[in-house]
């Protein structure tokens, strides 16, 4: 009884810390990737090539299929926001739980 609880509780652990991971991962490829769209000479197609090399090398690529961007208009320029949405790890391995989403946004001069 008392191992069966130290395994489902163990098993959690390891649940939260991969969705934890997964999830800090991702948002940090999108504020790296947004930053660096928002640079001089490069475009928003360029960050997001960024963030899915980032999120390929770092995870998996199976959580870089679903990356968007856009602009928003701010005071003397405007901001890039990048957007990645992926699913919840299982156990670290399998995908499916639920669905996340990240941003990450950068300002860009005129």
């Amino acid at each position: 009884m008392i191992a069966a609880l130290l395994v489902a509780l163990s098993l959690a652990v390891v649940q939260i810390a991969g969705m934890v991971h997964v999830r800090n991962t991702l948002i940090d490829a999108a504020s790296t990737g947004a930053r660096f769209a928002a640079l001089h000479d490069r475009t928003a197609e360029d960050g997001l090539e960024r963030t899915r090399a980032l999120i390929a090398s770092s995870i998996s690529d199976r959580y870089a299929r679903d990356i968007r961007y856009d602009y928003r208009s701010a005071e003397d320029g405007r901001v890039v926001r990048i957007t990645v949405r992926a699913q919840y790890p299982v156990l670290g391995i399998f995908g499916g739980v639920g669905e996340m989403e990240v941003t990450g946004s950068a300002y860009e001069y005129p």
